[in-house]
């Protein structure tokens, strides 16, 4: 026995030493994996900062998940924080190591209006500054083009070019398909316009619908044309807009000659000729590559120099993505964690103003209201609030933006929204196809309801209307208050219509025309600051431990997004299109609580490019209804 126990205890023993070893092994892999992800600030010398944008922007990139990434198989799309890019390029203009800024926008997808326009502003100062900026890519459609269109010189492939198409088309109704199923969408709204949950009862969009709709695109894609127009005065565009199918059957097709006749781009290249041409100029890269020149990254660029921290902070928050219940990492506004952020805020005493940075289309009305409770706790700590919009504020984004003291918007931001709906699926009659049918006793009219498997009764249809009504009015009452109007005046602005910044500052709906400098600078006078004597730092939700930690022991693989030409770009609006069926279908299903939600504001940015599908999701969703 004495003998068993000895080698039981040495066995145990040596289980232990090869779990610590192990535990040691996986530590320094991950820490291994962590430094050498980092970026080199070393790799910063006289050359060219390139800004090879193969993702979207957004206002808060999206925390990864790598463990579902690897389940599902499916790899995430990068996004780009546009601050980072934005403070780059302030280090450009004075960083005498930066000789000239390249856009590689070849596999570029895109980003909200606000946020590319930012970026343009930012491009111009830096050629202001004496540093030619130079664009290349094998395609251009609206979104690449309205950077591109700030560079010095633009560069198109020969076998792509530029195609401008504006906002806009059509979206699915499932109506049909509901009929078919015999999956009945219960749906619970106050709001002539509100026409998000219009796809569930129409086959159609409605006049309502398509007459606010209508406005909103023609503001916001005006102020992107002028944009467009003067950042690239020589460009004659408007024959292609006008009349496309003439402009292009006029050159045969060949789009890069009509880029370059109309004065939209300057030189065709390939991407070979474009990096020996910057070579020439700017060096060669230490590489010895065709076509490489000498170059370094965003982050290396930014790792290069810390932010200045003098003088007193301001709080930046953001609100990015949907409004959800509970908690979240990036790039979404969940209740608890954005709401613990502001009281985390108003905790540090060193902390004067918030700035609130707003870029959502909605969602949980309860998450929205637990956001805005936040604020109203740090305006009753006499800690002043700023709202600055960036690219969505709509519904539950306006509904967070009310305690402001000050409301900044932007030409393209969209907003307002102002509505509240609830949708409930039942499938009795399709499962009555199947011959499965519901009885009971009930004890009050509304035992055993909402019956989702059965027929919803008119009285809970009366209750959940009768709540929506009630939503509504609270909608109103508190913008009402905070705009000081009186609740029919905000009602004549509201029923669920959205507004572009400039509209909705006419209306009232906001205070100032800016971006989150403007709004920054505002904090600081309201909280009487000198100008040189504050900063902000920003507050945000810390990605999960255990995700961050096995995203550098296994890494994050991102999709590769390969260089696109117009055609390979419509495909990618295609997968986007079944992004948005998909997202639909399951939303009938899925949505939880009452929701102030813009759905129709999808195409305008926020993460549009965030969700990925496949013919896979989009057969479950529809079995889902089926079944």
């Amino acid at each position: 026995m004495v003998d068993v126990a000895r080698i039981l205890w040495k066995f145990a023993v040596g289980v232990k030493d090869f779990l610590a070893l192990m535990f040691l092994l996986v530590f320094f892999i991950a820490l291994f994996a962590l430094l050498t992800a980092s970026p080199n600030p070393g790799s910063v010398r006289d050359g060219v900062l390139l800004l090879d944008l193969k993702g979207s922007v957004s206002e808060q990139p999206a925390a990864v998940d790598p463990i579902n990434a690897l389940l599902t198989q499916s790899a995430p799309v990068r996004e780009y924080r546009q601050r980072d890019i934005i403070r780059a390029l302030d280090l450009a203009k004075g960083d005498d190591r930066v000789k000239a800024v390249a856009l590689d926008l070849d596999s570029f997808l895109g980003g909200g209006q606000v946020s590319l326009a930012a970026i343009g502003e930012k491009l111009d100062e830096v050629k202001k500054a004496g540093k030619p900026v130079y664009a290349y890519a094998t395609a251009y459609m609206d979104d690449g083009y309205q950077l591109a269109a700030h560079a010095s010189e633009i560069w198109v492939n020969p076998l792509g070019g530029t195609l401008l198409t504006g906002p806009g088309g059509s979206r699915n109704y499932y109506k049909g398909l509901l009929d078919q199923t015999g999956i009945e969408a219960h749906v619970y709204r106050v709001g002539t316009y509100k026409s998000a949950v219009e796809p569930y009862l129409r086959a159609d969009q409605s006049p309502e619908a398509k007459e606010a709709l209508k406005a909103v695109y023609d503001e916001y894609w005006g102020s992107t044309t002028a944009a467009i127009a003067k950042a690239r005065p020589k460009a004659n565009f408007e024959a292609m807009l006008a009349d496309p199918a003439a402009a292009v059957e006029g050159v045969k097709g060949d789009l890069a000659k009509l880029s370059l006749s109309s004065g939209m781009v300057d030189k065709l290249g390939d991407r070979i000729a474009f990096g020996k041409y910057l070579a020439k100029k700017y060096g060669e890269s230490d590489e010895e590559k065709i076509g490489e020149f000498t170059s370094f990254s965003m982050d290396a660029l930014l790792a290069s120099k810390l932010p200045e921290r003098d003088g007193d902070p301001i709080a930046v928050i953001t609100a990015a993505g949907e409004i959800i219940d509970g908690k979240a990492g990036p790039g979404l506004s969940a209740g608890d964690s954005v709401s613990e952020l502001i009281y985390a805020a108003i905790e540090d005493d060193d902390v004067k103003a918030i700035v609130l940075r707003v870029d959502s289309p909605g969602g949980s009305v309860m998450a929205s209201e637990q956001i805005r409770l936040a604020l109203e706790a740090a305006k009753a700590k006499k800690l002043p609030i700023v709202v600055s919009m960036a690219n969505l504020a709509a519904s539950g984004g306006y509904w967070i933006s009310m305690p402001a003291n000050t409301i900044f918007a932007e030409p393209g931001t969209i907003t307002g929204s102002i509505g509240i709906f609830g949708v409930l699926p039942s499938a009795g009659k399709a499962l009555a196809k199947y011959g499965i049918t519901s009885d009971g006793v009930k004890t009050s009219p509304l035992s055993g309801e909402p019956n989702m498997l059965g027929d919803v009764s008119p009285e809970f249809d009366r209750v959940a209307q009768s709540v929506i009504e009630k939503g509504y009015a609270d909608f109103l009452s508190r913008v009402s208050k905070a705009r000081a109007k009186t609740p029919e005046q905000v009602d004549a602005i509201a029923q669920g219509r959205i507004w572009a910044g400039s509209t909705a500052r006419q209306l009232g709906l906001v205070d100032r025309m800016g971006g989150i400098d403007e709004a920054l600078a505002e904090a600081a006078k309201l909280a009487k600051l000198e100008k040189d004597d504050w900063h902000p730092r920003y507050f945000e939700p810390q990605p999960d431990f255990q995700a961050a930690f096995l995203s550098n022991f296994v890494g994050v693989n991102y999709a590769q997004v390969t260089p696109m030409d117009l055609f390979a770009r419509a495909g990618w609006r295609q997968e986007q299109a079944r992004v948005k069926l998909v997202n639909d279908l399951s939303m009938l299903l899925t949505a939880r609580g009452v929701q102030a939600h813009c759905l129709e504001c999808g195409g305008f940015g926020a993460g549009s490019t965030r969700t990925s599908s496949s013919p896979a999701s989009l057969k479950k969703a529809i079995e889902l209804l089926s079944n």
